[in-house]
């Protein structure tokens, strides 16, 4: 599929697992909680658990570690009939410590890929979850000089990036979105005329998922390594 780039006057780019390691901590953040939860439920009902709380409670915490926390806590409380321990809540809230005081790990090529592409667009960061974290995550990672303006988005859907490029003063056509997920990174921009680039990771949250029947038939690129891009932008 031909896609012409030439028009791109913007670059967003995603943070979490397109800039550097997110998700994975979660993974690991899970199999603790699970720990913490095995003598009320199984492992699955556990985690199935986790994720409906988590996904309930969107609407009101959001995105990132500390909307994340607090369904671990709420779910703890529900999934022990309200009898776990002030000691396990505690540990509880040292997961989501530990998840804040991760080190920034970049992904392969990042650093050179944004200090090329940095000379020749406006390049923006384009992220959902809490702006605290993605501000120190980014303060941390040394990217800062790269970006000409951050924005933490509430959601990555239609109205969300359409806001933002009335906000950039840009059409569509000359924004371009580099990200991991299909969900928030590609699937919405191209619902409004945008570009956009899908950079997968090895693993992906189920709530970022999407089937082959919502992806048929869009005009969008896939590479494997966040160093192809400069291939497609040449």
């Amino acid at each position: 599929m031909k896609i012409n780039y030439d028009n791109i006057k913007v670059i967003g780019f995603d943070a979490d697992d397109t800039l550097w390691v997110n998700e994975t901590y979660f993974r690991e953040a899970e199999i603790e909680f699970g720990k913490l939860l095995s003598e009320y439920e199984t492992l699955n009902t556990i985690d199935q658990e986790l994720f409906k709380k988590e996904i309930d409670n969107l609407p009101m915490y959001g995105y990132g570690i500390k909307a994340f926390v607090l369904s671990m806590v709420e779910s703890a409380l529900e999934q022990s009939n309200y009898n776990i321990s002030t000691k396990a809540i505690e540990a509880i809230l040292n997961i989501g410590k530990d998840m804040l005081n991760k080190p920034v790990e970049l992904l392969d090529g990042v650093e050179d890929v944004l200090k090329i592409v940095s000379k020749k667009y406006r390049i923006i960061l384009a992220t959902k979850g809490d702006l605290l974290d993605q501000e120190r995550k980014l303060e941390k990672s040394g990217l800062t000089k790269y970006f000409h303006h951050i924005e933490v988005l509430s959601d990555k859907k239609e109205a969300n990036y359409s806001k933002l490029l009335n906000h950039l003063d840009i059409k569509p056509s000359e924004f371009l979105m580099i990200g991991n997920s299909l969900k928030s990174d590609v699937l919405p921009l191209i619902n409004i005329k945008a570009h956009a680039i899908h950079v997968p990771f090895h693993t992906t949250w189920a709530h970022e998922q999407v089937t082959e029947k919502e992806t048929n038939g869009k005009a969008y690129k896939t590479i494997s390594s966040l160093r192809d891009l400069l291939q497609l932008l040449d």
